[in-house]
């Protein structure tokens, strides 16, 4: 989600940039609005809603940006009628926006509904993050039987989080459920807030379950899992995602020491510690291995900036570089992970350090093959 700003109607306020919680990605040029650091923009919206004219408006991605993403229509319908998609497959990451998501693909399914519908469940949500615990209580507000299927646990992404990292947010109003009044929680804060909203409003959920194969059937669609099969009129997929790891493909990836994601930063004491990545997952890892005090934690990016980071994350890794807890090595790239040590292409030639565990943070791979089986359309015509 990114900012698109009218010009003609923007009278240059500048309140949509005090509002902004990542810094400087909007700025003021000629007494008007414009989007100047558009990859620190993660989609809080928030600069929308205090726009008092109404100059601005939120896009799903900029020109150029969304092959990668599905084709939706304003209600988040696929190219498949009655498949929805919400959250972070469509590009929304953020927990506000993946809950509005959730809960404006099934208002929109909702009213599409055949009454003389036949099926074990009116919707099958799929995914037990943000946007699917949003979907599934919209459709209980509409008295809808629905149950959604988790592949893993409960929490989806958050899961994927380091342990008592906090997570931004703002508060939202969940449907049946209520407020949620926070903006910054622990992810165990905001893993047991939606425990206890699953046991509140009794919603039918199956984890670890994984959905294999969705087909369009005469009365709506046939879910296959791991487990079970089961029949629905309408289906929202409510997914991550990061899924599956972007490997580097270099020599040693496959030894037990390389990682694709941090669960515990406390458990890695006086240790050599590499991670790999330039966006906000790759820093905070960084930043959270080298808060133990006694590692020796270095970040390697390909790229010679961070440009895509969130502002905070910027400034706590400009502490903790300027308390030498991180060396940063910009424009490298692994040749090679051995035992005991990295070996790094740099400007300067090879370096190798000394090194005992890899933490690759390149990004996910969309789940391209499941979303083609299913009939959903990209952007793209063709699929890298």
């Amino acid at each position: 989600m990114h900012p698109q700003i009218d010009a003609m109607r923007c009278i240059g306020c500048g309140s949509c940039i005090r509002v902004c919680p990542e810094g400087d990605v909007l700025g003021l040029i000629e007494g008007k609005v414009a989007l100047i650091h558009a990859a620190k923009c993660v989609g809080h919206a928030l600069c929308a809603e205090e726009c008092p004219v109404g100059a601005i408006t939120m896009a799903l991605a900029l020109p150029g940006r969304n092959a990668d993403l599905p084709v939706l229509s304003e209600s988040l319908e696929t190219s498949v009628n009655g498949l929805y998609i919400a959250g972070e497959l469509g590009g929304i990451g953020l927990i506000k926006n993946a809950v509005n998501q959730g809960i404006r693909a099934v208002e929109h399914l909702a009213s599409q509904l055949p009454s003389d519908r036949t099926g074990d469940f009116d919707i099958i949500v799929v995914g037990a993050g943000p946007a699917g615990l949003a979907a599934a209580l919209t459709a209980k507000k509409h008295q809808l039987s629905a149950k959604i299927l988790e592949q893993g646990d409960i929490g989806g992404t958050i899961l994927q989080y380091p342990r008592r990292k906090i997570v931004m947010t703002s508060p939202v109003e969940l449907p049946i459920y209520g407020n949620l009044k926070f903006f910054e929680t622990s992810k165990e804060s905001l893993l047991e807030t939606w425990i206890q909203i699953i046991e509140k409003t009794k919603l039918t959920i199956s984890t670890n379950e994984k959905v294999v194969d969705i087909t369009k059937s005469k009365t709506g669609f046939k879910v296959r899992t791991t487990a079970a099969s089961y029949s629905a009129a309408g289906v929202v997929l409510a997914l991550g995602r990061r899924g599956t790891p972007r490997k580097l493909g270099v020599p040693g990836e496959q030894l037990s020491k390389v990682m694709y994601r941090l669960i515990e930063a406390e458990t890695y004491q006086n240790t050599d510690l590499l991670v790999v990545g330039g966006g906000d997952s790759a820093v905070e890892a960084a930043i959270g291995l080298a808060a133990q005090g006694t590692n020796r934690v270095t970040l390697s990016y390909r790229k010679g900036e961070f440009s895509r980071i969130k502002e905070r994350n910027s400034k706590h890794l400009e502490e903790a570089i300027r308390r030498k807890q991180i060396s940063v090595i910009l424009s490298s790239e692994i040749q090679e992970i051995r035992e005991q040590n990295v070996l790094l292409k740099t400007p300067h030639g090879n370096v190798e350090i000394p090194n005992e565990y890899v933490f690759i943070f390149a990004g996910g791979e969309l789940p391209y093959e499941f979303l083609r089986k299913v009939g959903i359309a990209f952007h793209s015509a063709q699929l890298q």
